[in-house]
């Protein structure tokens, strides 16, 4: 998502660490709902999925989207790529992370990282 920040940092981050990105603008082509699948899977956590400081989810409430069970939450994520935390990273191998946190993305894609 051009606007965000934290995309812009992570951006410059893997250019810094000479790794390429095929960027996807998240407003337009949201995850899949299986992508989503994964992503919860690996995270163990719906909270690191929603983006709870943005705009669409405080309009949506906290309190509606902990009563969502699972699927109805990856639905409401993958039908609005707003609600995603972001950026929304999916490695060549198929890991998934969300949000910018370098330590953590150098620990996952150390095999690509020189130094």
């Amino acid at each position: 998502y051009a606007p965000c920040g934290t995309c812009r940092k992570a951006l410059a981050w893997l250019a810094e660490q000479g790794i390429s990105a095929e960027v996807l603008d998240i407003t337009s082509t949201p995850p899949s709902r299986q992508e989503l699948e994964v992503a919860l899977a690996q995270l163990g956590s719906r909270a690191r999925l929603f983006n709870t400081s943005g705009q669409r989810y405080r309009a949506l409430g906290a309190e509606r989207v902990a009563a969502m069970n699972d699927g109805a939450a990856l639905e409401a994520l993958a039908a609005d790529g707003m609600l995603i935390k972001r950026p929304f990273l999916i490695t060549a191998q198929g890991r998934i992370v969300t949000g910018f946190r370098p330590q953590e993305w150098r620990n996952l894609l150390k095999p690509s990282v020189a130094g």
